[in-house]
């Protein structure tokens, strides 16, 4: 089974060595429009794949970092890096392309980075990302898949990497989340109070045949 939360973010960017000379020679933004697919291989205690409300923690807040923000690739130019740093106090560095399909590729190790960090308590431990959409128009998108994520060819993502503006952080729930991902600092979803005993997590049926 596959569960979907859509978020939404502006953000501006270059893409270097594309086709449109609009694209890679200017900064221009979008209104992007992300879907993060998650799937497990049982329900938990709630009977659900996982909570959509423990996402409003670091999921939410990673990508609320990009709202609004300047995006831009390590590689670039020093001096473009520094006129972007001085004159956008929300930007974030990435160690690949800001193109949509590497924000995929980076949503999706983050995302799961999170999700393998948090220490689960409702039987929802299986949760794992399946694949996020990305939309950068009305008309097109991409879609990153496990194998995908962690494809060496496509450049690794390693999540030291990705640095957020000091102000991009300040302005989430808890400013140290990615700090503290980054430390393996243990997140923990809160305990539930169990309404109704039942045997949980349930054990698959004997096949018949």
């Amino acid at each position: 089974m596959i569960i979907r939360k859509l978020y939404r973010f502006e953000a501006a960017h270059i893409v270097r060595n594309c086709s449109s000379d609009r694209c890679k020679y200017s900064v221009h933004g979008h209104s992007f429009r992300c879907e993060l697919l998650l799937t497990a291989d049982r329900l938990d205690r709630g009977q659900m794949v996982y909570d959509f409300g423990l996402l409003k923690g670091g999921v939410k807040d990673f990508l609320d970092g990009f709202d609004h923000a300047s995006l831009f690739w390590d590689k670039e130019a020093p001096s473009y890096i520094k006129a972007m740093k001085e004159n956008s106090k929300r930007w974030v560095s990435l160690p690949v392309s800001p193109t949509a399909e590497q924000l995929t590729r980076v949503i999706f190790v983050a995302a799961q980075a999170l999700l393998d960090n948090t220490v689960k308590v409702n039987g929802d431990d299986t949760a794992r990302v399946h694949s996020v959409i990305l939309h950068e128009t009305e008309t097109g998108y991409a879609q990153c898949f496990r194998q995908d994520a962690y494809d060496a060819e496509m450049g690794e993502i390693d999540l030291k990497e990705i640095v957020f503006s000091a102000q991009a952080k300040a302005e989430w729930s808890d400013p140290k989340m990615w700090d503290k991902l980054l430390k393996g600092v243990k997140f923990e979803n809160p305990r539930i109070e169990t309404q109704i005993d039942a045997p949980f997590p349930a054990k698959p049926k004997p096949s018949r045949r």
